[in-house]
């Protein structure tokens, strides 16, 4: 008998995990400390990060200031390749 047999739910996997032990990621983080924080990387690394179009931190038009929407950042994390 398989290990889904007995509970009766699907086998944990990463995504299941994250659903598990975080709290729902939303809202808007606003700042590069902010969002370097929220990753767990430096501002640099951060500042660098956002010249790239596919890493959803942006800079709204006409400002020095950097935002990012959280759940956008955690499903980006979960893309990266290994």
């Amino acid at each position: 008998m398989s290990e889904k047999d007995l509970t009766g739910a699907p086998p944990l996997d990463a995504w299941r995990l994250d659903a598990i032990l975080e709290p729902e990621v939303r809202g808007k983080l606003w700042g590069l400390p902010s969002i370097a924080s929220f990753l767990g990387v430096s501002e640099n690394t951060a500042r660098r990060w956002a010249r790239k179009r596919e890493i959803p931190i942006y800079q709204p038009p006409g400002t020095t200031s950097y935002c990012a929407f959280q759940n956008e950042l955690r499903q980006w994390q979960r893309s990266k390749p290994l």
